[in-house]
């Protein structure tokens, strides 16, 4: 009984491992590099550069022919001998600051940044503006129905007497 239950919990354990999402590298073996030190280097910017097929996915992760042509710069790039720097600025200059999947806050990269928390205050204040107005009309509004004309009262005198 202990034997068959333990035996049972090591496969859910183990289907629970392998259904559980695991990074996916779409690098080829004909890619990889010999020295793992420049290996590494190029996982390394791999990781920072989009696809610009795919979008939302890195380099390193995507199956798409661009993609391959970008890991395979970087490649060359750093067996040329270039750092990383001028390795990632060689493909920015290629391929625009698209390219990165976390653009720099420089330039006209700002506004993109600064946008999101500044519709979110323009909204905020749009809605205290709105319900600043709500308030004061439904404040108008019982005042003015708290005071009857004199028609008013007769007419509602006479509803009342019937």
């Amino acid at each position: 009984m202990i034997r068959k239950t333990l035996s049972s919990l090591v496969l859910a354990a183990t289907v629970g491992f392998v259904a559980l999402p695991h990074p996916v590298f779409a690098v080829q073996p004909d890619e990889i590099l010999e020295d793992p030190a420049l290996e590494a280097r190029a996982r390394l910017l791999s990781k920072d550069l989009r696809c610009l097929v795919c979008r939302n996915e890195s380099i390193d992760e995507s199956n798409a022919d661009l993609a391959r042509d970008l890991r395979l710069l970087v490649r060359e790039r750093l067996v040329a001998g270039d750092s990383d720097e001028e390795a990632m600025a060689f493909i920015v200059d290629r391929y625009g600051e698209y390219v990165l999947l976390n653009p720099k806050v420089t330039g006209a990269n700002w506004l993109l940044y600064a946008a999101g928390p500044g519709m979110l205050l323009l909204a905020l204040m749009m809605a205290g503006f709105y319900l600043r107005g709500r308030s004061a009309a439904a404040e108008q509004e019982a005042a003015a129905g708290d005071a009857l004309t004199a028609q008013e009262k007769a007419q509602l005198d006479r509803i009342l007497k019937d």
